[in-house]
């Protein structure tokens, strides 16, 4: 068996669920797509076993392309969110590709057409740098750089840096979470789901108040609960000071993408009211810097499921897009995926 006998599985494999897929033929998105949950597998190449067997009709991919919330070191990959860790070696495919997940997502940003985005303000995207964020068990960045043969994905850990407090009421949270033994408050830690549960437990220690134990989901479906408003004000404040740090950082004039998928955090009708306000520069909550204000949405809008599902499923075509990229450049060049044996 060699890179080129298809099928080509491909995958999107974050802290809580693994989307997998299959390419079946050159230049086709994923086939036979299904979700496991990471909990029910201990391992990765468990996983991919269950994958295989129970929703792939047990076929054997000549080659395969993951991408992983976690970083990659050559053959060998750790999540960040999860206990899965190892080496390509381990899955038992001839030739494996490992990206980050949104390196992965970087990719598939140039092939998104009108319909597949909500802007959340500001010009159409222009030419240079598209950057790529989103909360969802972890926070999550990358890039796309255009060079003069094409688009390069850049990943990172983003989601790790100091997390980007400016009010006082911020300031006065990140004082609570110090107090309750967290030394470095980083973006992660409040921006993510788990993260606006955090938030709204350091809230509560804020107020002098007790917060009841309260899901992701059900803060944001809070509406009438002042607390739950208020972490909902805070969250979206603290995202759009970190898209615009974000901008900055990387020069992202080709936009800023906000992604996620069913773990994200913003997907209640409250927070997709407040987002647009959080990062266009309005009073109190304008965080995005002015030349930088051109950010585009990608989530899970309600009553927009084309984009649901777009959002969902963006991991696999990115790594399937990479698939076959690679397969050609091994083709051609020698050069490309790794060979697992």
């Amino acid at each position: 068996m060699s890179a080129f006998d298809l099928p080509w599985l491909v995958a999107d494999i974050g802290g809580t669920n693994a989307r997998f897929g299959l390419v079946t033929s050159l230049g086709a998105g994923p086939s036979h797509v299904a979700v496991l949950a990471g909990a029910d597998h201990p391992t990765l190449p468990d996983a991919v076993t269950a994958y295989l067997a129970q929703h792939a009709g047990g076929v054997r991919p000549g080659a395969a392309c993951l991408a992983l919330a976690g970083p990659i070191e050559g053959e060998h990959y750790r999540l960040t969110n999860s206990a899965w860790a190892g080496s390509v070696r381990d899955l038992g495919i001839p030739y494996v590709r490992l990206l980050n997940d949104f390196e992965a997502l970087a990719v598939s940003l140039p092939h998104l057409e009108g319909g597949d985005l909500v802007s959340l303000g500001g010009p159409p995207p222009g030419d240079g740098v598209k950057a790529v964020l989103g909360p969802g068990t972890g926070l999550g960045v990358g890039a796309l750089a255009p060079s003069e043969h094409g688009w390069i994905p850049v990943p990172g850990e983003g989601g790790h840096v100091t997390v980007p407090v400016v009010e006082p009421r911020e300031f006065e949270v990140v004082r609570a979470l110090r107090s309750q033994g967290v030394p470095h408050v980083v973006a992660e830690h409040l921006l993510s789901g788990p993260g606006l549960v955090r938030l709204h437990r350091a809230l509560a220690l804020v107020n002098g108040v007790t917060a009841p134990g309260l899901t992701a989901a059900d803060i944001v479906a809070r509406v009438d609960d002042s607390l739950c408003a208020e972490t909902i004000e805070m969250f979206c404040a603290l995202l759009g000071g970190f898209a615009g740090n974000v901008a900055l950082t990387l020069g992202a004039r080709g936009g800023v993408y906000l992604a996620g998928g069913r773990a994200a955090p913003y997907r209640g009708a409250r927070v997709r009211q407040r987002l647009p306000r959080a990062v266009r520069g309005q009073p109190r909550h304008g965080r995005l810097p002015g030349r930088h204000r051109d950010v585009a949405h990608r989530g899970r809008p309600a009553g927009h499921d084309r984009r649901g599902r777009l959002a969902e499923s963006a991991g696999p075509p990115g790594a399937g897009g990479l698939t076959t990229t690679s397969a050609s450049a091994r083709h051609r060049h020698g050069i490309g995926m790794v060979p697992a044996h």
